[in-house]
């Protein structure tokens, strides 16, 4: 069964826009609605008309920070915000989106940030999936991360996340393994091997 996204598209380069699009459309597992708006002034109109779930957006737009303002004028409160990167960016900057994408991603990585983009979004119920403990990659960078002894801040500024972002994944986390505590994330990455005790011990 195919998951229904709507996807705005702000970015003001009509081939960047096309070739994004494109990729989108052939995601398998998705059947996704797309809105271009190609200007800044044409931002919060747009977003009022088309209620998208996703905002993907050149940080380079005006306003394209100020989210939670955005949201509220726009009537999308639980709209989720991708910086689209084909330049050089401060870091500091997209702490405010939920994600990013380059210009450079893979499709496979593009179909990886929207489903955990939509996981945050509709978490999935029990028994929903024989694949619910598995975690994914961003949730296993994250787990290194916790268990190496990183704030919520500390991981943002690392893997280029809002701190949002980081408290939504350990929930994600929390519920999949059923782990509550360091220590248990400790054991799990372990056992996993996806940390090795020497570098514990650093």
């Amino acid at each position: 069964m195919s998951t229904n996204i709507k996807i705005a598209i702000a970015e003001p380069s009509a081939i960047i826009r096309c070739g994004l699009e494109t990729l989108l459309k052939r995601l398998p597992g998705f059947r996704i609605q797309i809105s271009e708006i190609t200007a800044a002034d044409c931002l919060t109109e747009g977003l009022r008309i088309y209620k998208p779930d996703i905002l993907i957006i050149n940080p380079c737009l005006p306003g394209s920070t100020n989210f939670q303002h955005l949201k509220e004028e726009c009537g999308c409160p639980d709209m989720k915000c991708i910086a689209l990167i084909y330049n050089v960016c401060d870091p500091v900057q997209l702490h405010a989106y939920d994600d990013q994408i380059s210009v450079y991603d893979s499709t496979d990585e593009l179909r990886h940030k929207l489903e955990r983009l939509n996981a945050e979004e509709i978490p999935e119920t029990e028994g929903e999936s024989d694949d619910q403990q598995t975690l994914s990659g961003r949730e296993k960078e994250i787990v290194v991360c916790v268990v190496k002894g990183m704030t919520n801040r500390e991981i943002a500024d690392r893997l280029y996340l809002s701190t949002h972002t980081v408290i939504t994944h350990r929930r994600n986390i929390a519920r999949k393994l059923q782990v509550h505590s360091a220590s248990g994330l400790t054991v799990y990455a372990i056992v996993n091997k996806l940390i090795a005790l020497k570098d514990l011990n650093n």
